[in-house]
């Protein structure tokens, strides 16, 4: 979530796969526009980036975030879209590897600010797709493992 722009991701509808998709200028348009994203790509679920420090520790950009996140559910609601949940997720260093990822491809990083959010947006979802397909494996083997035992 970033105080200039916001990368927007999106995944497939299997949830293996983070693609990028857009970057919104921060601002107070910028929930109007995610919120019109998110209606357009019919998500079931929102994940916001949550900028913590390298400690693990909030900030003033978290409360940005929680506010952005207030905003968006408002502008969704006004669009009368059906709730939806949002989750956060840590998103520290994901700058840090979009810009590699752009200079690994050559790419000037001048003329790619805007692709550095959305290649970020992309990072942050494909690890929290990854973190639910675990967990989601974990919980079927202990199911199975339950099931076993009767």
């Amino acid at each position: 979530m970033g105080s200039v722009r916001i990368g927007v991701a999106y995944s497939d509808r299997d949830c293996l796969m983070a693609n990028p998709l857009e970057t919104v200028q921060a601002g107070s348009q910028a929930a109007d526009r995610v919120a019109e994203l998110i209606c357009t790509y019919e998500a079931v679920e929102v994940i916001i980036g949550l900028p913590c420090t390298l400690k693990g520790r909030g900030s003033d950009s978290v409360t940005k975030a929680v506010e952005f996140a207030d905003a968006l559910s408002t502008a969704l609601e006004q669009r009368g879209a059906r709730p939806i949940p949002f989750r956060f997720a840590d998103e520290r260093l994901t700058t840090v590897i979009a810009k590699q990822a752009l200079r690994t491809s050559g790419r000037n990083q001048k003329k790619g600010r805007a692709v550095i959010d959305q290649i970020a947006a992309t990072a942050i979802l494909q690890h929290w797709l990854d973190s639910r397909s675990r967990y989601l494996a974990q919980q079927s083997t202990t199911e199975r493992s339950i099931d076993t035992h009767e």
